[in-house]
């Protein structure tokens, strides 16, 4: 690996910390990098998983205040998180690609139409939010499922987890922003324990990828608490959308 390559690689963690934080899809700046780097795509969808772990680590850090009275969620959802990760994590080391590479884009784009309505969604379900309380077994399962993906391959989970939260937990946009990072660190991390063990990891594009994920962490953290929550939300759905057509390309 030559120097040049190496600061590409870090910078595209820098890029996919900052992005993670805030909305989620990061993967789709540093698998690509990995790739044309000449990492084949296993590779570096595994190396990619372990190196964007300290960085959801340090996301997860930066929204401390916002999880804060979160510790049942975070409890619940995060064994959620953690069982999908592992499911995912198998199914990337058994199945071809192709397998989720074809409803990847579609989860996508059903995620943006769900942030999009949201609000609507939000208000319609008020009432029986303060009759039942949050929805646990529905949101239990959609993270779970949510969760599957993330393990397998990644990309914008962030997206889905961030607009299931805000349909089914009634809670203030940052304060589900936070705990959607955190869920994605259990997925990132339990996967990342899976591929260490049987995968084959590029450690040196890994720890390339931790170290300015690490960075771009802190500074997703910094601009993400400054955003209004529409803003937050229309940063979701173009990012979303954005990932979407990219990965419906040839």
């Amino acid at each position: 690996m030559t120097p040049l390559q190496a600061l590409a690689i870090a910078l595209a963690g820098v890029g996919a910390g900052t992005v993670n934080t805030i909305v989620g899809s990061g993967s789709l700046i540093t698998f690509p990098t990995l790739v044309a780097l000449g990492f084949p795509p296993i590779v570096a969808n595994v190396s990619n998983t372990v190196g964007l772990v300290p960085g959801s680590a340090s996301g997860s850090f930066g929204y401390r205040r916002e999880l804060v009275g979160q510790r049942t969620r975070m409890l619940r959802l995060g064994a959620a998180a953690a069982l999908g990760g592992l499911t995912g994590g198998i199914l990337l080391l058994a199945l071809p690609a192709s397998t989720f590479n074809r409803v990847v884009p579609l989860l996508i784009l059903l995620a943006c139409v769900l942030v999009v309505l949201q609000p609507r969604l939000s208000r319609a379900l008020a009432a029986r939010r303060h009759a039942r309380g949050e929805h646990w077994p529905s949101i239990v399962t959609l993270v779970y499922l949510t969760a599957i993906y993330g393990g397998y391959f990644g990309a914008a989970q962030s997206v889905i987890l961030i607009a299931l939260l805000a349909i089914f937990v009634p809670d203030d946009l940052q304060r589900l922003n936070g705990l959607k990072n955190v869920l994605a660190l259990v997925v990132n991390a339990v996967a990342a324990l899976l591929f260490v063990v049987v995968a084959p990891v590029a450690w040196d594009a890994a720890a390339l990828v931790a170290v300015g994920s690490i960075v771009g962490g802190q500074l997703g953290a910094l601009v993400g608490r400054r955003l209004s929550p529409a803003i937050l939300r229309g940063a979701i759905v173009v990012v979303g959308g954005v990932v979407a057509v990219r990965m419906l390309l040839p």
